[in-house]
């Protein structure tokens, strides 16, 4: 199973179709209008690819950093350092609780004394 099928496998779930998810984000393997249509019409959001410019330079991506910045949050969970769980909906589990302490972690961090929150 390719890439491209996977992906259309797995949006075709009943949880993925969210009225407020406007765009989705891919790399440069999930290109082509067909694929782009499949998935408009599985979850109603659009499809942006973000591919690379060159090869061998480096140059940060517009909206690239923001796969990649997610990778970085997960790695310092310790819980995801290996992938020890049998079931995949366990990993997925511990993948959604890490996400959600790092969002509670900022939101603690946003407070101030006297209870408004402010932006950095």
């Amino acid at each position: 199973m390719s890439d491209r099928d996977g992906a259309i496998a797995i949006f075709s779930q009943p949880y993925y179709t969210s009225p407020r998810l406007e765009k989705i984000l891919f790399d440069g393997a999930y290109t082509g209008d067909e694929f782009a249509a499949k998935i408009k019409d599985l979850v109603g959001a659009d499809v942006e690819v973000v591919k690379r410019s060159e090869l061998h330079t480096f140059v940060v991506i517009p909206k690239r950093w923001i796969v990649e910045r997610s990778f970085g949050w997960l790695d310092k969970c310790r819980l995801l350092w290996k992938n020890c769980e049998r079931k995949l909906s366990s990993t997925l589990a511990f993948v959604k609780f890490a996400f959600f302490s790092l969002l509670l972690r900022r939101f603690k961090k946003s407070k101030t004394k006297s209870g408004n929150v402010y932006v950095k």
